[in-house]
């Protein structure tokens, strides 16, 4: 891999973390407001946590897609696999 394509790569993660951080304040502050509208207009009825589940579900997708599955199933995960791959072929 050369200096460019390691660059690029560089800025696409840097991007990705970027992106869910962005998503993750809109949706802290969008939340704080339902959550004031909800206990200012209704306080006897709360429904402000359905959009915070959802949602939340969303959010945590989207980490799991930026910090997890690199680990798991992603580049590095690959990487590892066929250097054990041909680890184990080295020693027969």
């Amino acid at each position: 891999m050369n200096d460019d394509e390691r660059y690029q790569r560089a800025r696409r993660r840097v991007e990705a973390v970027r992106g869910f951080y962005v998503h993750l304040v809109v949706y802290l502050i969008v939340n704080a407001g339902l959550f004031l509208i909800n206990m200012l207009t209704s306080p006897g009825t709360l429904w402000f946590y359905w959009p915070l589940i959802g949602w939340g579900i969303g959010v945590a997708a989207h980490a799991f897609s930026v910090f997890g599955a690199g680990k798991w199933l992603g580049p590095e995960w690959e990487e590892r696999e066929i250097r054990k791959i041909l680890d184990k072929g080295e020693r027969r």
